[in-house]
């Protein structure tokens, strides 16, 4: 998006906007998934877990560490990875603002 349209979009937009196109992904959800299950996860693990190439799930894991969904910490030569509970709770929250926003169209009078 152009620098000039930018400014046409809050701050909160553009959060819950990226957010949105980094979990556009069935895989990306596959991975924040399993990270759930888990106090912490090995790439590896996921691999195995997800069944997708090891480059397939590095490449997402790069695009969820980069949207500051999880974190990622190197043990060796390994990279352990878990869900930030932080950003968790403020995803939680914009989804939340813009629901809360929409429910004025429920109404069974809209268009």
């Amino acid at each position: 998006m152009g620098a000039t349209k930018e400014q046409l979009f809050t701050d909160h937009q553009t959060r819950l906007a990226a957010y949105a196109k980094v979990l556009a992904h069935p895989a990306r959800i596959a991975i924040l998934q399993q990270l759930s299950k888990f106090d912490s996860c090995v790439c590896g693990d996921l691999v195995t877990d997800i069944g997708l190439a090891q480059a397939t799930v590095s490449q997402h894991l790069k695009e969820l560490k980069k949207a500051g969904l999880i974190q990622g910490t190197i043990e060796g030569v390994r990279v352990c990875y878990c869900i930030d509970p932080e950003a968790l709770t403020i995803l939680k929250k914009e989804l939340n603002l813009l629901f809360d926003s929409l429910q004025s169209c429920t109404s069974t009078e809209c268009c």
